[in-house]
């Protein structure tokens, strides 16, 4: 099971290019170390389960969560690819992706996100981040948020599974954003919506996480 991994959420002028590289380093790279360990003796053995704690923001980017999804997609892309090879050798790859889970982890990564500097910035993107991304996600956090108890059963029932699945989404909430994207190839239909209720329509989205 992998699921080491760090966050990174703010306006990406804010970011350095080191802490992205770091973040890479751990959420991508250190997967695929560990992968390049286990899976030689499992192809031998013809025999073995690989799970990755992946993310819905594996599969849909987030605003203001630029490099964080970025290594998301990565994992994404890495197993879709690898899963093929892995089944001729009778391996199964698992990404579970969870959207929000309330622990440590987030909330270290907005208690760092409300006392950084955002003079790299344009004033507007500092006040979107800070008066309308921040705000939001705690109350999505509060509402969807699920609890680690939760993910662990969910990761422990792909894992006794008996044709374990690829993908495995724990919060059924986030579905139909995910299923945008397919809806229409042309990406036109996710920006739209993800603007409109980022931009438009975020009274409402609050009240109806309330």
């Amino acid at each position: 099971v992998s699921n080491a991994g760090v966050g990174m959420a703010g306006p990406l002028e804010c970011q350095s290019l080191a802490a992205m590289q770091s973040l890479m380093d751990t959420n991508f790279f250190g997967l695929v170390r560990l992968v390049k360990e286990v899976l030689p003796d499992m192809k031998r053995r013809r025999g073995g389960h690989i799970v990755v704690i992946s993310s819905i923001m594996g599969l849909q980017g987030i605003i203001f969560n630029d490099i964080y999804a970025a290594s998301k997609f990565a994992v994404e892309g890495f197993c879709e690819s690898l899963v093929v090879q892995a089944l001729r050798f009778n391996v199964a790859i698992s990404l579970v992706e969870p959207g929000p889970v309330t622990t440590e982890f987030e909330a270290k990564v907005y208690e760092e996100a409300e006392r950084a500097d955002y003079s790299r910035t344009d004033p507007e993107t500092a006040d979107i981040f800070t008066k309308l991304y921040l705000r939001n996600s705690k109350d999505v956090f509060a509402s969807l948020g699920q609890t680690p108890e939760d993910i662990a059963e969910h990761t422990l029932r792909v894992i006794e599974a008996a044709r374990p699945p690829f993908r495995h989404q724990t919060n059924v909430a986030y579905t139909p954003m995910a299923a945008l994207k397919h809806a229409d190839p042309s990406g036109a239909l996710m920006t739209d919506a993800f603007y409109k209720l980022v931009f438009k329509y975020d009274a409402v989205l609050r009240l109806s996480l309330h």
